[in-house]
């Protein structure tokens, strides 16, 4: 086997793998529209906040230690102290709790059969809101977020592959860590839609407000329920890429990468989020590697948007999306 064909296979691992990340990020858009039929602008800057409040936790920093010294003229930054990793994930899920009720309270109630640019607007507000809150709350300094998840080179499957072609695959254990997770919640998340009363009431309230109101669900209670568990998603894909690239700011433009992933697995589908994050790792990873050379590289940048623009002119609601006929 040649060693190019080698390499073609190892950057199609890789992309495998680099797909199932962003899938992490787009399955908080999913859920958002689902429940509200409006796409949400904050949910990078979700991933981002919960990572830097994990770390605030893990490290037992001073939240608004800036402003509290700006003001009151103190040097504090840290209480003393560390708080054990799981602790720290369940007060961080706490807090996402505690925003999607605030979300809901002072934002979202008061948008009830608005129009969809109305929310999208509304959510665009929250993220740079948000943005500006972790800033002050913790700091705008790179943070190294470590929750025990492996990370470097995977030795089974290295020796694995050495041994079948000569040829030892790199593939980081951070990564196969995250496809599990995502597999996990894929099939969490599409038994809890389909199977449950609140995934029933979730996709009610998703195709009319009033409908659901007139028989008796709570659309506070199910905006609630679904912006807690776009939280917790948004905690998951926060704690994946914050380990590998640390926690900085860049992080909530991750979310720029799901809107490629969304347009080709449809904006309605939890299973699409993941297929689609799959066409769009391995698509640029692949584009990179066989054409990327020959007009001077850096085609990861721009070839998910190009495949995307392509999806939108054939097939708008993308693989798994719902095609929506509006009658006139």
């Amino acid at each position: 086997m040649s060693d190019q064909l080698l390499f073609a296979m190892e950057v199609t691992l890789n992309g495998l793998m680099a797909g199932v990340m962003y899938a992490l990020v787009a399955l908080g858009f999913v859920l958002i529209f689902k429940a509200s039929g409006i796409f949400n602008f904050a949910q990078g800057v979700m991933a981002l906040f919960a990572a830097l409040t994990l770390v605030g936790f893990q490290t037992g920093q001073v939240p608004f230690a800036h402003l509290i010294n700006a003001v009151f003229g103190t040097r504090i930054h840290h209480f003393g102290w560390s708080v054990p990793t799981l602790a720290a994930i369940v007060a961080t899920m706490a807090v996402m709790v505690l925003m999607a009720l605030l979300v809901e309270r002072l934002v979202l109630k008061h948008f009830v059969n608005q129009a969809p640019i109305i929310l999208f607007m509304a959510t665009i507000g929250l993220a740079y809101f948000l943005e500006g809150l972790g800033d002050v709350m913790w700091g705008a300094d790179i943070k190294r977020l470590d929750v025990g998840l492996p990370q470097g080179i995977s030795e089974t499957i290295d020796g694995t592959t050495f041994g079948w072609f000569g040829y030892g695959f790199f593939i980081d254990r951070l990564d196969i860590v995250a496809a599990l997770v995502a597999a996990a919640l894929v099939v969490s998340l599409t038994l809890f839609s389909q199977y449950t009363r609140q995934g029933r009431a979730l996709r009610a309230v998703a195709d009319d407000h009033q409908a659901a109101l007139s028989v008796g669900i709570s659309l506070r209670a199910i905006w609630v329920l679904v912006w807690s568990i776009a939280g917790f998603v948004a905690l998951v894909a926060g704690m994946m890429w914050g380990t590998k690239l640390g926690v900085q700011f860049s992080l909530s433009l991750i979310a720029l990468k799901a809107l490629p992933v969304l347009m080709l697995g449809g904006f309605t589908s939890i299973p699409g989020a993941i297929v689609g994050g799959l066409i769009v790792g391995v698509g640029e990873k692949l584009f990179e590697f066989a054409v990327g050379p020959m007009i001077g590289g850096a085609t990861e940048n721009w070839f998910a948007y190009m495949l995307a623009l392509v999806f939108l002119l054939f097939r708008p609601q993308g693989l798994f999306g719902e095609r929506i006929i509006e009658r006139v």
